[in-house]
C-alpha cells in the first residue's frame, strides 16, 4: 500500500505555512496567497556524514587576524550600469534585477553579456522563458555577435549547474528565477520553496567559484519583486528597472547593495538598437520644459553622488466636487497635502475649493524633502497665473510653521544648476551662511514660505 503524501499550504508572499487553506495569510495579511504544496521528506543524516561535515568546517578566527583585500571590480562598458552597481561587477556577487514586463531587463542584460564576453571573458546566458532562436533575434537587433557568449534554454537548476561546471564561464545570467525549478521539490516553479532553493544553489555557486551571477526577477502588480521577501536577503544586490514602457526613458535604481551605495540612479533611453545610456540626465529632463509657463519650477535632487535637476509641475483648477481632488505623480502624496495646508494657513492661498495636480516631469520619483519649496512655488505660480523665472532654481524644506529649512549638499546642487545656465536660486537662508558665493548664481536666502513666494512671483506680477 502506497504512503499518502502530506501537503501544506504556503503563502507565496511571505512564506507562512499552514496545515489548512486560509483565504487570508495571518502573517502578511495578503489575500488568496496560500498555495498547496507537497511536504518533502527530510533526508536521513547518517553519523558518518555528520562527522565529515563537522570536519570540513573552518574554525572561527579573530577579526584582527582576518586579511581584508580590496574588492576587484569589472567594468561592463556601460557606465550608467556600473555606477548603480557601485563601480563595476564584484567577483562572486549575486545580483537580482527586477522590473515590469517589457521594461527592458532582458535587453539590458543582453547588452551587458555582449560587452562582458568581448572584454572580460566567457559569459553564459540561460533563459527559462525564451528559446535560443528568440534570444538570437533580439541579439541581431542589438548588434550582439561574440563567440564567447553562450546561450542555453533550461529551467532545471541541476542542469544549469552542470552547464556552469562544464563551460566554466566568467559570468552567468539567469532569466528568470521564477522559471527555474529544483527537481527534488514537488512544488511548481515560482513558488516560495522553489525560489528559495534555486537561489540558494546559485548563491553557493557564486560564492564558491567567484563567478558573478545575474538573475532576473518578476514583479507583482504593486511593483514589488514577486516571491518571498527572503529572496532579496539572499542576494548581494537588488536593482529595480523603472519607467513607463510606453516612454523612451528608463531608470535603473539600487535598493540594496553590499558593495556600494543604494542611492545611485542610472538613466537609459530605449531606442531601436537597444538601451543607450544618458550621460547628462538633467539636461534631458529639462529639454521639454516650457520657458514661460505657469506652475513650472526647477529643483534639484541628489541621487547617490549625482545632483539631478528636475521640473516640478503643478496645475490648480476650480473643483466641481464636494471634496477637491489631490493627485501627485513622482512625489510623496501625504507630504504634498501638508504643503498645500501650509500654503493655505500661512500664506493665505484659498485652495479649499481647488483641484491640485503635482507631477515630476520625466518619470523621476523624488522622496527627499528638499523639493518642498519647489512644490509650493509651482502651486502658487499656477494659482496666481504668474510664471517663475525660467533661469531660477528653487530648493528648501518646508516646516509646518511656514519656515524654510536648510537642505544638504547645497553647493553641489547649485554647481550643477550653474553648469546648465541657471542664474538665480531661491534657497533657505540657513544654507547661505556656509556657502561659497563664487558659484555664478544670484542666491536669495529666505526664512519663510511667504518670503520665497514674494521673491519668486513678486518680480513678475
Amino acid at each position: 500500500m502506497s504512503k499518502i503524501q502530506q501537503t501544506k499550504f504556503v503563502c507565496q508572499a511571505c512564506g507562512f505555512e499552514s496545515p489548512k487553506w486560509l483565504g487570508r495569510c495571518p502573517d502578511c495579511n495578503e489575500w488568496a496567497s496560500m498555495v498547496e504544496q507537497i511536504v518533502e521528506p527530510e533526508p536521513k543524516k547518517g553519523k558518518s556524514a555528520g562527522n565529515s561535515f563537522v570536519a570540513s568546517l573552518a574554525p572561527p578566527s579573530p577579526i584582527t587576524k582576518v586579511r581584508s583585500g580590496e574588492t576587484s571590480r569589472t567594468k561592463t562598458e556601460i557606465s550608467e550600469f556600473d555606477r548603480v552597481l557601485g563601480g563595476g561587477i564584484v567577483a562572486g556577487s549575486l545580483v537580482l534585477i527586477g522590473g515590469d514586463p517589457g521594461i527592458g531587463k532582458s535587453t539590458l542584460l543582453t547588452q551587458v553579456a555582449n560587452n562582458l564576453s568581448r572584454t572580460a571573458g566567457r559569459t553564459l546566458y540561460v533563459s527559462g522563458e525564451e528559446s535560443v532562436e528568440q534570444i538570437k533575434i533580439r541579439s541581431d537587433r542589438l548588434g550582439v555577435a561574440s563567440e564567447e557568449l553562450l546561450l542555453a534554454t533550461e529551467t532545471n537548476i541541476e542542469a544549469i549547474s552542470h552547464f556552469i561546471e562544464s563551460t566554466k564561464p566568467q559570468y552567468v545570467i539567469i532569466d528568470s528565477i521564477q522559471a527555474v525549478h529544483h527537481p527534488d521539490l514537488f512544488s511548481a516553479s515560482g513558488t516560495v520553496s522553489q525560489v528559495k532553493n534555486c537561489t540558494s544553489v546559485l548563491a553557493r555557486i557564486a560564492k564558491s567559484t567567484g563567478i558573478p551571477i545575474f538573475i532576473v526577477g518578476h514583479v507583482t502588480k504593486e511593483g514589488a519583486l514577486a516571491g518571498p521577501r527572503v529572496l532579496e536577503h539572499m542576494v548581494d544586490t537588488v536593482l529595480y528597472f523603472e519607467g513607463d514602457r510606453h516612454m523612451t526613458y528608463r531608470m535603473l535604481r539600487a535598493v540594496k547593495n553590499r558593495f556600494g551605495s543604494t542611492d545611485e540612479l542610472g538613466v537609459f533611453e530605449m531606442r531601436e538598437a537597444g538601451l543607450t545610456e544618458v550621460s547628462n540626465p538633467s539636461e534631458m529632463l529639462l529639454s521639454e520644459r516650457p520657458e514661460h509657463g505657469t506652475g513650472s519650477v526647477v529643483t534639484s535632487t541628489i541621487e547617490g553622488s549625482r545632483p539631478l535637476l528636475v521640473e516640478i509641475q503643478a496645475l490648480v483648477a476650480p473643483s466641481y466636487y464636494a471634496s477637491p481632488r489631490r493627485m501627485t505623480t513622482g512625489v510623496d502624496h501625504n507630504r504634498t497635502l501638508m504643503i498645500l495646508a501650509v500654503l493655505e494657513k500661512r500664506v493665505g492661498l484659498s485652495l479649499a475649493n481647488q483641484d491640485v495636480y503635482v507631477n515630476v516631469a520625466g518619470g523621476v520619483k523624488i522622496i527627499e524633502p528638499a523639493v518642498d519649496l519647489a512644490i509650493a512655488l509651482a502651486v502658487a505660480s499656477n494659482f496666481r497665473e504668474v510664471p517663475i523665472g525660467p533661469e531660477t532654481i528653487v530648493l528648501g524644506e518646508i516646516g509646518l510653521a511656514g519656515e524654510v529649512r536648510a537642505v544638504g549638499q547645497m553647493e553641489k546642487r547649485l554647481k550643477e544648476a550653474g553648469r546648465l545656465g541657471f542664474t538665480q536660486a531661491i534657497v533657505s537662508g540657513r544654507n547661505t551662511h556656509k556657502m561659497n558665493h563664487s558659484l555664478g548664481l544670484e542666491i536669495h536666502g529666505v526664512k519663510t514660505l511667504r518670503e520665497a513666494i514674494d521673491i519668486g512671483l513678486g518680480a513678475r506680477e
